[in-house]
């Protein structure tokens, strides 16, 4: 089970607010979660997801484009599950 830092459980389709870095500084961004995986850092597991933003977020300077990204789940909380409707096809 992946979650975010409130203790709800991630699944591919949902949509999610993260913290993304845009140079020296953070803005929130909103994505949907594509894939969600493990990953050995520093010899922790820690939970991963491949987001794709959706181009809304925060800050004056605007994304220049919308790449899918790697994200921990970290700085994540869910927003709104299965906006896609992934989960129950």
């Amino acid at each position: 089970m992946i979650s975010d830092y409130a203790g709800e459980e991630l699944y591919r389709g949902d949509l999610i607010a993260y913290a993304a870095r845009q140079g020296n500084r953070v803005r929130m961004a909103d994505g949907i979660i594509r894939k969600a995986t493990t990953r050995l850092v520093d010899g922790r597991l820690r939970a991963m997801l491949q987001v794709q933003p959706t181009g809304i977020e925060s800050g004056f300077v605007k994304r220049r484009s919308l790449r899918k990204e790697w994200v921990s789940t970290e700085h994540v909380r869910l927003i709104t599950p299965d906006v896609t409707g992934e989960r129950h096809n």
